[in-house]
């Protein structure tokens, strides 16, 4: 199994710090563990590879194409950092 862990600060209150872990066995395409975390709560949960194609599908995107934007929003490393927004709700 693969993992990443993420410092990322959302755009919804920049000056909180939250942990985001990914956890993948083959491919992230093929589904995933989340787990995110402010050091006081931690949420996790799962997206299953169904999902993902549910949710390309609904975004009229290419499905290699999503997991691809996935791979670079959720365990690229620096390179990626500033492209993508986070909002916490």
């Amino acid at each position: 199994m693969e993992k990443t862990l993420k410092t990322i600060h959302p755009v919804s209150d920049p000056e909180a710090t939250y942990f985001l872990q990914i956890s993948w066995e083959k491919d992230i395409g093929t589904g995933f563990g989340i787990l995110l975390s402010d050091c006081q709560c931690a949420w996790t949960g799962t997206v299953s590879e169904a999902e993902i194609s549910r949710e390309a599908a609904d975004m009229e995107m290419n499905r290699e194409k999503y997991v691809e934007e996935l791979k670079k929003a959720l365990i690229a490393g620096e390179e990626s950092a500033g492209k993508y927004n986070f909002t916490i709700s």
